[in-house]
């Protein structure tokens, strides 16, 4: 009887082992995938920052050539982070 149960015993260690393996190797696989779907976004990320950094050079250049008379544009930086929606009514706005 001794021997059957050392079998028996050695029988679940190693299925439990192979379903360990398995959820071990599933596991990895999504970590590879989370890992470069981050990378992705990262670098997508870095280049809407690059066109955002572009685009406020662009301003920054309107602003000092006298681009300020237009009425599309406005006449400070505190009027660029104040838009209808988030604005709430402040005076400190000025609309067109």
């Amino acid at each position: 009887m001794k021997w059957g149960k050392k079998n028996k015993s050695a029988f679940v260690d190693e299925l439990e082992n192979k379903k360990m393996e398995r959820l071990n190797s599933k596991l990895y696989m999504e970590n590879c995938m989370i890992m470069q779907e981050n990378e992705k976004l990262r670098k997508k990320a870095q280049l809407l920052n690059q066109e955002n950094q572009a685009l406020l050079s662009q301003l920054k250049q309107r602003l000092t050539m006298g681009g300020q008379n237009d009425n599309n544009t406005p006449n400070s930086f505190t009027d660029l982070t104040l838009s209808p929606a988030t604005n709430h009514g402040s005076s400190s706005s000025r609309k067109p």
